[in-house]
């Protein structure tokens, strides 16, 4: 199963300052809360976008009630290259059950049909593993 999609688009570029990011030269917000709202148009409920210290994502649970991530942010010194991958909550440490991403396919889907219709994002790169492209 597809678990990242890099791709280019200006459209999210960030609007306001360097110092209102939450780390410099990270960005990701517009993409996570157009992403936020793509999806639940498309019946894929997730999260609000949160942040951490690398970009932003939106929580996802499975009908198999495993969590996940959807991770998105740009790449390294770019504000038009981006990435998003899927990234399973509690990744099965300590007896707990792991996680099957193909429970995520529902989210992956929508999220190519997203980017897939949006006028301005191109070069979609989709990979089964985060940096390796197919």
């Amino acid at each position: 199963m597809k678990t990242e999609v890099s791709f280019r688009s200006a459209r999210f570029r960030p609007y306001l300052p360097e110092d209102c990011q939450v780390n410099p030269g990270r960005y990701g917000a517009e993409l996570a809360y157009w992403l936020s709202r793509e999806l639940a148009g498309r019946g894929v409920v997730t999260s609000y976008p949160n942040f951490e210290d690398w970009g932003w994502f939106l929580e996802y649970i499975t009908e198999a009630g495993e969590e996940y991530w959807l991770c998105c942010g740009n790449e390294e010194d770019s504000d038009e290259r981006w990435v998003c991958f899927l990234e399973p909550k509690g990744r099965g440490l300590f007896g707990q059950k792991k996680a099957v991403p193909e429970h995520a396919a529902p989210l992956m889907e929508a999220l190519g049909q997203a980017l897939e219709a949006e006028p301005g994002v191109e070069d979609l790169a989709w990979s089964d593993e985060p940096g390796e492209p197919e």
